[in-house]
């Protein structure tokens, strides 16, 4: 897989102010866009013998206790033992299933290519930015001859995420750059209840609304999803995917949502423990997969300052409903 950059540094800034930069000794994370990694993983499927069929969209399900059968846009039907369904939050395979989900936010994102001199600025560090509107925050990702950018936040807010979009752009002088590819797109973040089989038809990643709350990341939990539902149907124990899911994706989604709560309500508190060595630590080993927020928010000096910072929060209401008019 080609690498377009390789990030050390970080920097931080809460809605364009309070700036800081960390270096890690080695990179944080392995840039490498997304047209080339999708057809890495086409070319992986086709020589461990998938069949590839391009540009035929699956219209409609149906099953019975035998198989199922896929009609296509084409007007043709696919019999199959079991279907792995892996078309994105708003495929046919996700409503087949009844997915439900618990949280939609809205991402805006841009495919900038800059000049020689924008390259050299953003090599090897990439950019997180908090932004004004409670849960949302911007990114600045570095690829070799083009710059990521883009934002998220809650849906139902999408002139406030666009105008967020357009002011970030402007504080790092990239306006009147023209963007390469200007997209949209829905993160919808499955609830805990929610179904992720339906008889033979199992559904993965985004179409199962499997993601990193916090961060609303997917590819991860796409690629692990996605090997737990292949295994199942190997196997022959369909059930068994629901099981490995709720124990292995399940307690990290749990973590991503109390994790999103405190950013949400505490951004600023959320900014400064990013500046303090435990704080860019756990950061570090998120980012490189070395620890799941899971696994971080068990330690006990974490589990106290989530405790600090709901006592903090619980204090703000209280004073609040007490002086309504302030």
């Amino acid at each position: 897989m080609p690498a377009h950059d390789r990030v050390d540094r970080v920097t931080f800034t809460r809605d364009g102010r309070r700036e800081f930069t960390r270096r890690n000794g080695s990179p944080v994370v392995t840039m490498v866009r997304r047209e080339e990694f999708d057809d890495r993983l086409r070319a992986a499927a086709v020589a461990a013998g998938a069949q590839l069929r391009e540009r035929v969209a699956v219209r409609a399900i149906e099953q019975d206790p035998e198989g199922v059968r896929l009609r296509l846009a084409d007007g043709t039907t696919i019999a199959a033992r079991a279907v792995i369904g892996a078309d994105g939050s708003s495929g046919v395979t996700g409503r087949h299933v009844g997915v439900r989900y618990r949280q939609v936010d809205l991402g805006l994102e841009l495919e900038i290519p800059v000049p020689p001199v924008e390259q050299e600025r953003w090599r090897g560090r990439l950019l997180l930015d908090w932004g004004a509107m409670p849960g949302s925050y911007a990114w600045v990702f570095p690829k070799g001859d083009r710059l990521t950018v883009g934002v998220i936040a809650a849906r139902g807010a999408g002139e406030g995420t666009r105008d967020y979009l357009r002011r970030f752009v402007d504080r790092l002088g990239l306006t009147g750059l023209p963007a390469e590819h200007d997209s949209g797109h829905l993160t919808r973040c499955r609830a805990e209840d929610s179904p992720l089989r339906n008889g033979r038809v199992l559904v993965v990643g985004d179409a199962a609304g499997l993601l990193e709350p916090w961060s609303r990341e997917g590819i991860s939990f796409a690629l692990r999803s996605g090997e737990l539902a292949g295994a199942a149907v190997a196997d022959g124990d369909l059930a068994g995917y629901e099981r490995a899911v709720a124990e292995r994706l399940l307690p990290e989604m749990r973590a991503g949502f109390r994790l999103l709560d405190v950013f949400t309500r505490r951004p600023d508190v959320f900014h400064a423990l990013l500046a303090t060595p435990p704080g860019w630590r756990m950061f570090v080993q998120f980012c490189q997969g070395r620890a799941s927020f899971d696994e971080m928010l068990r330690r006990r000096p974490i589990r106290a300052a989530l405790a600090v910072l709901d006592r903090l929060s619980h204090s703000s209401r209280q004073a609040t409903t007490a002086h309504p008019g302030s």
